[in-house]
Order: C-alpha cells, then structure tokens, then sequence
C-alpha cells in the first residue's frame, strides 16, 4: 500500500498595491512637478521683485518707465527710503514701524501663553464638561471676524481703553485663541502617555508636568503657530482701521501704506519703499524660523 503526498502549491506572490501617499509623493516628485512649482515660485516672486527694483529708481523713472527697464539704464538712489523715514517727505514710517512691533509682540505671546495652558487642560486635566467646552472653543472659528469688531469696541469704549495698545492686543489675542488651542491640543494628545504617567510616577504635578516635559516638546507647534500669527497681525489691516484708525500714536504701518494709497495715489516712489520695507521684518521671521514652522505643520502627522 503506497501514500502519496498531496501536492501543495504556493499562491503567486502579489505585489502591494501602493498606497495613495506613496502614487501622490511619485507623481510630486517628478520632473514636470518641479519645473511647475519653479514657474510658479517665479511668477510669484517677481511683483515682489519688481517693488524691490522700484523702490530704489528716481521718482521720475518710476513714474515714466516699468521696472524692467532698470536693467538697460541701471539709476539706483536711496532718497526714496530717506523720505519715508523722515520728515522730509511727510510719511515718517519710523514710528509706525515701531508700533507694529509694540503690537505683534504681544499679540503672539498673549495667546500663545494662554493656548497652550488652555490646550494642556483639555487634553491631560478631567473636569466635567471638557468636552462641551472644547467643542464651543472649536466652533467659535467660523464665526466671521466681522460681526465681532463693532461689539468688541463698544465694551473697550465702556471700560475707557479706546486709542492705547491694549485694544489691539486684546483684539488679536481673542481671535487667535480658538485656532491655537484646537492646534495645541492636537499636538498634545499626540504625545504618549507613558510620558506623563512616568512624571506622575515620579511626584511631579501638573504645573511640573507642563513647563518641564510638555513646553520643551511644544516648541515646534508653538513657533509653527508664533509664525501665523506674527504675520496675521503685522499684515493686519481691518482690525487696525476699527480699533486705532482715530489717532496715529497706536497705528501700525499697515495703517499708514493704506492712508499714503489713498492720499498720495500718485507718489510712487514713497508707496514702492514703504511697502518694501513693511514686508522685510514678516519675511526675516519666516526665514529664520522656517526649520520650526515645517516641524510644527508636521508634528503629530506621522505615528510610530
């Protein structure tokens, strides 16, 4: 009596099928990809380069020729910069410059300190009704910054802070606080919570818990969303017009290239070397801080 062994075959090996990540990351990567997002960076850089070419040509080239024709008959002068920063020309922009830093400053830290505070609690601290809060804290970022200008200054006029500092401060403070507590937050259930099981383990308390590991940890988030902010309210425009709009001891310099546009439709030459110069402090920040603003955009996006 003979057995025979059953013939066994192995199943084909089938390749994975690649993921829909992976297709996106190919097909970004590719040559035509790259040269699109050059034409694009190109085409996007080059009014920026254009102010920056007219903003050192005579006040007669500027307002005869185009900037490109700076390169056949290459005139470069900086009285246009010596006026806006003096006296000179009427702008002064000096001081307004520095009242745009008097209110980015605060106006980053204010809500930065109290969102990740605020982010800690609705992540790590139980208390009835978390839930309920956050979500409110959440859906306050649809409501449009419009409808909030006219009730906002009314309670300033009432408490007598109209015309100072504290109504931009305030003001930038309350609309940055929903969106950085929702970006804190997120962030913070991220991190494991061996990490702070372990600090408990070891007495620390929710005050040690927070400044000794959660803020070192929160340093890519909170430059991620220092930079949105910084260049929200440096670019700011419309809260400027509601809440310093009455006097030029508080106005930023937002405020002032909005009143030279407007006054001074055919003065150039000032217009070219102001905003140049208003957009030099946003762009040194981003680039000084970029390694921590890509760090912070992709915290939390990647497990394992």
């Amino acid at each position: 009596m003979s057995t025979s062994t059953p013939l066994t075959t192995t199943p084909p090996l089938v390749a994975d099928k690649p993921s829909p990540a992976s297709i996106a990351k190919k097909r970004l990567s590719s040559p035509w990809a790259s040269i699109a997002a050059i034409v694009i960076a190109v085409l996007w850089t080059l009014p920026t380069f254009g102010l920056l070419v007219s903003s050192f040509r005579p006040e007669r080239a500027i307002k005869t020729t185009g900037w490109w024709t700076f390169f056949s008959d290459p005139t470069v002068t900086l009285e246009n910069y010596s006026k806006v920063f003096g006296e000179e020309g009427g702008v002064n922009l000096a001081a307004f410059f520095v009242n745009s830093l008097i209110i980015c400053i605060p106006s980053v830290l204010i809500p930065m300190s109290l969102a990740a505070l605020s982010a800690y609690a609705f992540a790590w601290i139980k208390f009835p009704g978390r839930n309920v809060l956050f979500l409110m804290i959440f859906a306050l970022q649809i409501v449009p910054l419009q409808v909030t200008l006219i009730p906002l200054l009314k309670i300033f006029v009432s408490i007598d802070i109209t015309g100072t500092f504290w109504t931009l401060w305030l003001s930038h403070a309350t609309f940055a606080l929903p969106l950085a507590i929702y970006l804190l937050h997120n962030f913070m259930r991220e991190i494991p919570s061996g990490l702070i099981e372990a600090a408990r383990v070891d007495g620390a308390g929710h005050v040690s818990i927070f400044f000794k590991v959660m803020l070192p940890l929160l340093t890519p988030a909170l430059a991620a969303f220092g930079i949105f902010q910084f260049l929200w309210v440096w670019n700011d425009l419309l809260v400027a017009l509601v809440f310093a709009g009455g006097g030029n001891e508080v106005a930023p310099i937002t405020l002032q290239l909005a009143n030279l546009s407007g006054t001074r439709g055919t003065a150039w030459h000032l217009l070219s070397a102001g905003a140049f110069v208003s957009i030099l402090v946003p762009v040194t920040v981003f680039l000084l801080l970029q390694r921590y603003f890509v760090r912070g955009l992709l915290a939390g996006s990647v497990k394992g």
